[in-house]
């Protein structure tokens, strides 16, 4: 797996995501999405994406990247941070990116959560996959704890 994979959304994909982001700025959570708002590490200026806010079952909240070290993750990387909205609401946030070594049950969760959804950009590796599986494809998505 390519450590440095990026996925950007094509066709169907790039309609859902569209719609997928007027609904969160309706103020309607589909299964805990949220819209990611992060400056641009070039431009200062805000950019925003639809993401799947994962909290496991200690509280712990995540950001996981399906489609692997796309723009958002580059910008939240130099950010350090952002805003999750929802409607109105929005909750400043501060991140930890996950060593890869970290990053197996977080995966394995993201993945029981919402495969159906984005399983297709997990090279067949499913929730049911062994930890040495989950730990081999780990480079390849990028995962932040929300502190």
């Amino acid at each position: 797996m390519n450590a440095t994979r990026n996925i950007g959304p094509s066709g169907g994909d790039a309609i859902f995501n569209k719609a997928m982001n007027l609904v969160s700025k309706l103020g309607i959570s589909v299964a805990g999405s949220r819209l990611l708002a992060v400056r641009g590490r070039k431009s200062g200026e805000w950019r925003t994406t639809t993401v799947n806010l994962l909290v496991d079952a200690d509280g712990s909240r995540y950001l996981v990247a399906p489609r692997g070290h796309t723009q958002w993750v580059r910008n939240i990387r130099v950010a350090g941070g952002g805003e999750l909205r929802l409607g109105r609401k929005a909750e400043p946030i501060t991140v930890t990116e996950l060593a890869d070594a970290d990053k197996t049950p977080v995966l394995r969760l993201y993945l029981k959560k919402w495969g159906w959804e984005v399983g297709r950009f997990f090279e067949g590796v499913t929730a049911d996959a062994t930890d040495e599986q989950l730990a081999d494809i780990a480079p390849g998505f990028p995962v932040f704890r929300i502190n």
